[in-house]
């Protein structure tokens, strides 16, 4: 972010705005298109406009924004692979056997006849 323009920091912030924006009014139950695209607008307005002397403020903000998005969405990610796994019956560490697992099994394929031929 220190060797980007302030234009391009005004955006980020204008992105990380939206996306609390969209996050909370979601949350709350009060999202509306025409409300978001107002609030866009208006934010995408004022930040182009100060970008310059606020340079430094909204690279703060871009910053911390950025880390706790993908914050969130390292934990969103190993959620889900948590719950496909569980689902799926995958045992990454081989811990304990399972009847219904997708994993081939050592034994079963020792007996195949592929491995008889050679």
């Amino acid at each position: 972010m220190k060797t980007s323009s302030s234009r391009i920091k005004a955006l980020a912030v204008t992105a990380g705005f939206s996306f609390w924006f969209f996050v909370i009014s979601s949350s709350i139950g009060v999202f509306s298109l025409e409300i978001f695209a107002i609030f866009v607008g208006i934010i995408f307005t004022m930040t182009q406009i100060f970008a310059i002397k606020l340079s430094r403020g909204l690279e703060i903000f871009a910053v911390i924004n950025t880390k706790i998005f993908l914050g969130i969405l390292f934990i969103f990610v190993i959620s889900i692979y948590g719950i496909f796994f569980r689902i799926l019956k995958i045992d990454l560490l081989r811990l304990k056997k399972q009847d219904t697992t997708y994993w081939l099994e050592d034994e079963k394929l020792r007996q195949s006849s592929m491995e008889t031929q050679y």
